[in-house]
């Protein structure tokens, strides 16, 4: 069952901390929460490993200014969720919505994908 609109604090804690790590870039503790073969995919870049993902979550937008604000989210089944984030600032564009595709394996992110929002 697909839940719609969810409230950041209906998220699972390992997305919601995740989440408010990445966005304020305390790096350290994103990766904390990441599984041992963890995957990231952002516009079809792939990032394999913490390390890769450690580096990826460092250096992601790191040439812009930019706010981020949840405007989504969704429950796809106990391991899948999709929280979309609308970024605002200084990038090509200035505007982009952007599905953030979590894949948990217990309290740890196994895969993230993040795409433009699928309307």
């Amino acid at each position: 069952m697909t839940h719609t609109d969810l409230r950041s604090d209906t998220l699972p804690a390992t997305v919601r901390d995740f989440l408010a790590a990445s966005t304020v870039h305390d790096v350290d503790t994103a990766s904390s929460f990441l599984a041992e073969g963890v995957v990231v995919v952002d516009q079809n870049e792939t990032f394999r490993g913490r390390d890769e993902v450690h580096a990826f979550l460092r250096d992601a937008g790191s040439e812009f200014e930019y706010t981020t604000e949840q405007i989504g989210a969704r429950r796809v089944d106990d391991e899948h969720w999709v929280v979309t984030l609308r970024l605002e600032g200084t990038f090509p564009g200035g505007v982009a919505d952007l599905d953030h595709r979590f894949t948990l394996r217990g309290d740890l992110v196994a895969e993230l994908v993040i795409a433009n929002h699928e309307a």
